[in-house]
């Protein structure tokens, strides 16, 4: 039988903001339009990567005065703006699923019209090309590149984010190969150093990659209700929440024990550091996911939604143990 989608949700009631009459209230919505996770992760993946790049570098080596905001402002407002246009975009072509799974988002509780998201997503994604433009050729790749896996990922009739698998390709090709790469790539070549790939940004992009796959088996597991009743065919819809919870608390614990076994032949990094530092977060990891929705004596609960904020939680800790393991090295 073919999928028939439910009638249309009623609008909220919450009126819309008007950008004038209330500049606080609507910059607090375009926060939230924003998504303030994925900002702190973008923000966090760009100063990760200068570090890394700065780490082995003496201080002649590195940029001077307001050299620095060459350095790191043009490539930061270049990926926030993407970041902006990328979850822009899909609460654009989520607004009934969103007033089931996450109704407080600006689109879905009324406090942005279509219009004004329509608007606010053509400027992020024309603002990021600018910028990243006139950042270079690495930062310019990076940036369209990304664009153009986040508009597939969300618009239609492409939509990949339908199916599990591409889905989760999607997010694991942006913040891991291509962010990563991108910006070491970046870095390296505004300070003019030889654009070769080193042995600890490999380690850390196959762990984000690894990672990013985690979070999108993660993300999709408190959307249950909303992804059913749209068509959404996760693998949280296929084969239950607590399967899925099951599975991606399995490829985080091998993602940071990679960490741990590869931490001995990495150069340019503390080695026990970094092993100590993954060890101590999957501990961590492994006592707060023991909690969620659990029904044991003495555990308190935890929902699938809080957990969920705490995976991006351990994805920011890795943007600072990585670098920090190269200044201490």
């Amino acid at each position: 039988m073919p999928f028939a989608p439910p009638p249309t949700l009623p609008t909220p009631a919450q009126p819309r903001l008007q950008v004038g009459a209330t500049p606080l209230a609507w910059l607090y919505a375009l926060w939230k339009f924003w998504r303030p996770h994925t900002v702190i992760g973008t923000s966090l993946s760009v100063l990760g990567l200068a570090a890394l790049v700065l780490a082995p570098l003496s201080g002649s080596e590195q940029p001077q005065g307001w050299d620095w905001l060459g350095f790191l402002g043009i490539a930061a407002i270049a990926c926030l703006l993407g970041n902006l246009y990328i979850v822009g975009l899909n609460q654009l072509e989520d607004i009934e699923i969103d007033r089931i799974n996450k109704p407080h988002l600006p689109l879905a509780s009324g406090e942005f019209s279509v219009t004004d998201g329509r608007w606010i997503v053509a400027m992020a994604g024309v603002g990021a090309l600018a910028w990243a433009a006139w950042g270079g050729p690495w930062l310019a790749g990076l940036v369209a590149l990304s664009l153009a896996i986040g508009t597939a990922y969300s618009l239609p009739p492409v939509r990949l984010k339908r199916f599990p698998f591409w889905a989760s390709f999607c997010i694991l090709a942006v913040r891991g190969a291509v962010v990563n790469l991108g910006l070491f790539l970046h870095f390296s070549d505004r300070l003019g150093q030889p654009l070769l790939v080193p042995g600890r940004v490999w380690a850390l992009t196959g762990f984000i990659l690894v990672f990013s796959i985690a979070i999108a088996l993660f993300k999709d597991i408190p959307d249950i209700e909303g992804d059913r009743r749209y068509g959404i065919s996760t693998l949280s819809v296929q084969w239950g929440q607590r399967t899925v919870f099951n599975l991606a608390r399995g490829i985080l614990t091998a993602c940071y024990l990679g960490i741990v076994v590869a931490a001995p032949w990495l150069g340019g990094v503390h080695r026990p550091f970094l092993a100590l530092s993954h060890l101590l977060a999957l501990g961590l990891f492994w006592g707060l996911s023991a909690r969620v929705e659990s029904t044991q004596a003495g555990l308190g609960t935890l929902s699938y939604p809080s957990f969920y904020q705490f995976i991006w939680k351990l994805f920011f800790l890795e943007y600072l143990m990585f670098p920090l393991a190269g200044w201490l090295a």
